[in-house]
């Protein structure tokens, strides 16, 4: 008979040990991903312990009590095929939902392979997000843009008006991390005094990674695309694209980048009500 692990929150120290498996895993997030994450919602991290051991854990992260999100679900590799992750995945998914309002909607990105286990949760297919990649020109030099800043000079609560256009939930905390950690670089684009997109491209283990990258057109994301390219130049240049946004896919296709993986995004309560076409490149595949 499978044994019961205890099912309890992890520690910050536990949460990023957790955060820089994924790493193992292949995942690559970005080196002070973790501070992001912990900022965002402390009581996200969730792990599943057995015999006084973490064997897996994974983030049940809440945006307000609108909006969720489930990622990092790791287990160690010795104990998998057990029924062990599907006691934490259900518990995980149970305590999310009741952190939420009754029919809120939570989010996931799930590898191709667990798609159908997730739908026996209750998560319905949504679309696929694809990571394409390439190696980036040394000497590649942006296009000048007035119309581009530092995102730091943009009005803090413009960028939380504008992200929440493009993400199903409120996520300041998250967002005031995101832009100002270390190695990384962000970048607003403003249209007669108005937001009108934003990215973030951070160094990764591997390589630079863009996200988030919004913009109200083709044309904004192609500017804010290349000012974040020239962060990855004589890097590996790294982003998370939607398939069902064709302005996404050009804008990759057009750079010769190409796909080297990707997630189902699926959804439980719904397709959240956003401006789908703004999302050139998605904020991290354990966040959303």
């Amino acid at each position: 008979m499978t044994q019961s692990p205890t099912i309890r929150p992890m520690t910050r120290a536990e949460a990023f040990a957790h955060i820089k498996r994924a790493e193992a895993e292949g995942w690559f997030p970005g080196y002070h991903d973790d501070e992001a994450f912990w900022a965002c919602d402390p009581d996200a991290f969730i792990a599943a312990e057995l015999e006084g051991e973490i064997i897996g854990g994974g983030a049940i992260t809440a945006y307000g009590d609108e909006y969720g999100f489930m990622g990092l679900f790791i287990m160690q590799a010795e104990i998998r095929r057990q029924g062990l992750g599907t006691q934490l995945w259900h518990a995980r998914r149970d305590r999310l939902i009741a952190r939420l309002k009754p029919g809120a909607v939570i989010g996931m990105d799930g590898v191709f392979e667990m798609a159908d286990w997730y739908a026996r949760g209750g998560f319905v297919f949504s679309h696929r997000n694809l990571r394409y990649e390439r190696a980036w020109p040394a000497d590649f030099t942006a296009d000048a843009s007035p119309q581009l800043v530092p995102l730091s000079e943009v009005p803090f609560d413009a960028l939380c008006a504008y992200d929440r256009t493009c993400f199903p939930g409120p996520r300041e905390a998250f967002l005031k991390a995101w832009i100002s950690l270390p190695e990384r670089k962000a970048v607003g684009l403003v249209r007669e005094g108005r937001l009108a997109g934003y990215g973030v491209i951070r160094r990764c283990g591997k390589g630079c990674k863009i996200g988030p990258l919004f913009a109200d057109d083709a044309a904004g994301a192609e500017a804010l695309f290349q000012s974040l390219a020239e962060f990855a130049a004589g890097d590996t240049l790294i982003i998370d694209a939607p398939e069902n946004h064709p302005d996404a896919q050009a804008l990759v296709r057009r750079h010769g980048l190409a796909e080297s993986f990707g997630c189902a995004r699926m959804y439980l309560g719904g397709v959240p009500d956003i401006a789908h076409e703004r999302v050139f490149g998605v904020t991290t595949f354990e966040l959303g």
